[in-house]
């Protein structure tokens, strides 16, 4: 057995048929739902349930970070959206034409993590434009994070439906 053979045996191309496969999507949207606007949520929780210090902790990490966001969004968005866009095209084009069951991986991971990117830079242009604090802050972060939560769970089921087709398909199982 050649090198590889050992590697691509080891890596295993089809993915869905794959265990790192539905590992890495369970972490991905783990930690998309755990870090809103880069914050992660438990701060929030803190926040709500602590007060003080706590409190002007979350409001401080969320203007830095929704200056940083807004700052790349401005200065680079038409290129880093244009780019995203080629991206998923040659994916979708790659997976669902061609037939690449990889490529149709990683779109069914990378499609519904620029929607959840889109409703992050949503939120940060909400939080610099109405110049929330507090519990309002604390509530816009929830609302954004129920909203990643939803798309998370209609990915999921999307993706696992597709890769119990394509498992049923190929004949992984027979």
């Amino acid at each position: 057995m050649d090198w590889y053979s050992s590697i691509f045996e080891l890596i295993d191309m089809r993915s869905f048929s794959n265990l790192w496969f539905w590992i890495a999507l369970a972490v991905v949207w783990s930690s998309a739902s755990h870090w809103v606007l880069g914050v992660p949520y438990d701060m929030v929780t803190r926040a709500r349930r602590v007060g003080g210090q706590a409190a002007q902790d979350l409001n401080d990490i969320v203007r830095i970070n929704v200056n940083r966001m807004l700052y790349i969004v401005d200065t680079a968005g038409l290129l880093l959206f244009s780019f995203s866009c080629f991206m998923l095209s040659v994916l979708a084009m790659l997976g669902f034409y061609y037939g690449m069951e990889f490529a149709q991986a990683v779109f069914m991971l990378a499609f519904p993590m620029s929607l959840v990117a889109l409703l992050n830079l949503a939120t940060a242009r909400r939080v610099r434009a109405q110049e929330l604090m507090g519990e309002d802050l604390a509530r816009a972060i929830g609302r954004c994070r129920i909203y990643t939560q939803i798309i998370g769970m209609v990915s999921i089921f999307f993706t696992s439906l597709w890769g119990m087709y394509q498992n049923l398909s190929i004949g992984v199982l027979g």
